[in-house]
């Protein structure tokens, strides 16, 4: 089985707390240089630069995943992944109705960018992306797993938005994988598989905390397209390792 290093929680110019710089070309770009093979996109509440990301991903020959960084209304963050654009946007569109309508300055909340694979800007949303949504978590996870995407609860022993400091443990849920920031969180991971991310929000981000995970032959469609039921497969049974497990 092929043993690759993967990815799962980037953010681009469109998250209103990332850097312009980090456009979906240059994330692949970057992911490319630093030996990654499976890269998602994430941006906070919304996949809106999904289809620039495919683009860019098959140009720098990665494999890609397409989502968000869902912010529920206990301010937690859940990372929702699905091997399609149009289902990430479909699923962006369905957390759209659910944001608060907050008056928006890009001045002091951050500039948020739609673009397309050549870094033109196509949109500058007016609806602040970053703010809660008003789904709890149990409401999103069960949404998105409704939908047949991969549920991870987002860095959960990090102090801010993540499940431990927000909700105080982590519920169950139909969790593919948790991620984590650190190695003595199993415990509190209550047995789901751990996986780390680079939460990249800056170029200089991308690459730092990949995992790797064994997958067999054919975890990807003949058109590119990644096989989520293996990649489940693959992580329920502990054959994905985070970062600290992987390091030299």
């Amino acid at each position: 089985m092929p043993l690759l290093r993967a990815d799962l929680h980037n953010h681009s110019c469109l998250s209103p707390c990332g850097s312009l710089d980090l456009s979906p070309a240059v994330l692949a770009r970057r992911a490319r240089e630093r030996g990654l093979d499976l890269v998602a996109l994430t941006d906070h509440n919304s996949a809106r630069n999904a289809p620039a990301f495919r683009e860019s991903a098959r140009r720098e020959g990665l494999a890609a995943l397409y989502g968000v960084e869902a912010t529920c209304a206990e301010e937690a963050h859940i990372l929702v992944l699905f091997a399609g654009v149009e289902e990430a946007l479909d699923f962006s569109e369905f957390l759209k109705g659910h944001l608060p309508r907050l008056p928006y300055d890009p001045r002091i909340m951050g500039d948020q960018a739609v673009v397309d694979a050549e870094d033109n800007i196509l949109d500058l949303p007016d609806l602040f992306l970053g703010a809660a949504l008003d789904l709890g978590w149990d409401e999103v996870c069960r949404e998105a797993d409704r939908r047949g995407a991969l549920v991870i609860p987002a860095h959960i022993d990090r102090p801010a938005f993540g499940a431990l400091a927000q909700l105080g443990f982590l519920p169950e849920g139909p969790y593919a994988a948790v991620e984590a920031l650190r190695p003595q969180v199993r415990g509190e991971a209550r047995g789901y598989p751990v996986v780390s991310g680079s939460d990249a929000h800056y170029p200089e981000h991308v690459g730092r905390r990949p995992f790797t995970v064994d997958l067999p032959e054919g975890w990807r469609e003949p058109d590119g397209i990644v096989r989520l039921e293996i990649l489940q497969e693959a992580l329920a049974a502990g054959r994905a390792r985070p970062y600290w497990e992987t390091a030299p």
